[in-house]
């Protein structure tokens, strides 16, 4: 059996835990703050979370847990079977996870820990958000899921990053992030709906 570890607050472990149940992996969960104890360094070489326990090994970083999860439980597929459309699902992946949910992250002190971020960062998070929803807009596909008509690893990785992304832009900014993006809330819309989402945001939030 598979340890999930980290905290249901974080996004990414909650994007994981919803790859797993979806793919039916059996995972116990494993209440793991992110520190820099020797214990949690070598499961996540930087103290973040998530990380996955098996067998005594040790795997972090979501999207190298996602390929993991994909080659032990091949169905249902994270990536589509030809090459090119699954280079495409981790291309979009990335600009969501690069290019929006981390550039959010620079006003994520001020949101959860009121220490005020500057006018500057704030200005800089702006525009850099920006640029990252039009990246985003070029690549999309939408018909009704990110790449087209079937759940890929991009979908989970938009509903999860939106979750925080949005959340800062709208409290720290002013800014409603999907406002002009009418095709990415009806990707979060559908996901949101997604049975093993449901069950990971019904847990979360017992």
């Amino acid at each position: 059996m598979i340890q999930l570890y980290g905290l249901r607050m974080s996004n990414y472990y909650s994007l994981v835990k919803a790859l797993m149940i979806d793919k039916g992996v059996e995972f116990e969960e494993v209440k793991a703050p992110p520190t820099q104890k020797d214990d949690n360094l070598e499961r996540s070489p930087m103290g973040k979370m998530p990380s996955i326990g098996v067998d005594g090994k040790y795997l972090s970083e979501s999207l190298a847990i996602a390929q993991y999860l994909d080659q032990i439980a091949p169905e249902p597929a994270l990536l589509p079977s030809d090459p090119f459309a699954a280079a495409k699902v981790m291309e979009l992946s990335c600009h969501v996870k690069l290019d929006i949910e981390l550039v959010a992250r620079r006003c994520l002190p001020e949101l959860l820990f009121s220490q005020p971020v500057s006018d500057e960062t704030k200005e800089s998070v702006k525009v850099d958000l920006e640029r990252g929803m039009a990246a985003l807009e070029r690549i999309l596909v939408a018909a009704p899921y990110a790449v087209g008509p079937q759940v890929s690893l991009a979908d989970f990785y938009i509903y999860y990053s939106f979750g925080l992304a949005s959340g800062v832009a709208g409290k720290v900014l002013g800014m409603d992030l999907l406002a002009a993006h009418p095709r990415v809330k009806s990707v979060i819309d559908k996901m949101a709906e997604h049975p093993s989402v449901m069950r990971v945001e019904a847990e979360k939030a017992a």
